[in-house]
């Protein structure tokens, strides 16, 4: 329990870290609130985007993968960036397309902006800075838990995809994406933001922290 504990407790240079991203997002905002005409119904949805970014952060701060050998640090790899192509898949962020040309979107809230919707080929990529931002944080902790992984590199794969920490923002993105595209600006759509950050910061903390093999060690 101590040894937990330790890790959940944030080191100085952590704590600055996290009060340098928060000050410039504040400075950011206040500088678009300002000089855009917009009026803030529900400042949850300008704040998330930064939820998310500072989290993401956090954890690539703290997590470091063990040292380990090119192999595993090679199909590790692999698995984050196929755990990375099938989020942004389910999320929307990669989509079949059939149209042409790039669109940046500049006057959108710091988080959600600048969001570039491109279409390469067959692929629409629609690139919120906040999501993408987040989905690769989620990459990273994936393969720094597989490079950690204490059994065979085959056992860590099955345990990726048991693992409730793994398999959360799965689900969150088909939640947020159905919701989203049911109702694009109703009460769905806007519950569906609250679900995916609720569950974005649960998958971060449990990435992090690691409990499920912990958990498993005790029931065994």
């Amino acid at each position: 329990m101590s040894t937990a504990l330790a890790r959940l407790r944030p080191r100085r240079e952590t704590v600055e870290l996290l009060a340098t991203l928060t000050l410039a997002e504040l400075a950011a905002l206040g500088v678009y609130l300002a000089t855009m005409p917009v009026a803030v119904t529900e400042l949850r949805y300008l704040l998330y985007p930064f939820v998310w970014l500072n989290a993401g952060a956090l954890a690539v701060w703290r997590v470091t993968p063990r040292p380990a050998s090119d192999r595993r640090r090679w199909l590790a790899a692999g698995a984050g960036v196929a755990y990375f192509l099938v989020l942004a898949a389910v999320g929307g962020v990669l989509a079949a397309s059939t149209g042409s040309g790039v669109t940046v979107h500049w006057a959108l809230p710091p988080g959600w902006g600048p969001m570039v919707l491109a279409h390469v080929g067959p692929v629409r990529v629609a690139a919120a800075p906040y999501r993408v931002a987040g989905y690769l944080a989620l990459a990273y902790l994936v393969y720094a838990t597989l490079v950690d992984a204490e059994t065979s590199l085959a056992g860590g794969f099955v345990g990726l995809f048991a693992c409730v920490s793994c398999t959360l923002p799965l689900l969150a993105a088909v939640v947020s994406s159905l919701a989203g595209g049911a109702v694009a600006f109703g009460s769905a759509a806007a519950l569906s933001y609250d679900l995916s950050t609720a569950v974005f910061l649960l998958a971060v903390g449990l990435l992090a922290w690691r409990p499920d093999a912990a958990l498993l060690g005790r029931l065994r």
